[in-house]
């Protein structure tokens, strides 16, 4: 599955990443790369718990 994910720096110089198809699915980092990896991680993690709870994957 593929996902798109947007990635942006905020005011004080982190990195957001988002996945709009998993509403409130977020997390960030002190570098892109890592911000990268860590929505990778929180996208894998929203999926398992969605599959649980019998929701759709993605929006």
């Amino acid at each position: 599955m593929k996902l798109l994910i947007t990635l942006y720096q905020d005011e004080d110089g982190v990195y957001i990443a988002e996945c709009p198809a998993i509403p409130g699915c977020v997390s960030q980092g002190a570098t892109e790369e890592e911000a990268e990896a860590n929505i990778k991680q929180a996208i894998e993690e929203c999926l398992e718990v969605r599959a649980e709870k019998g929701m759709p994957l993605a929006a």
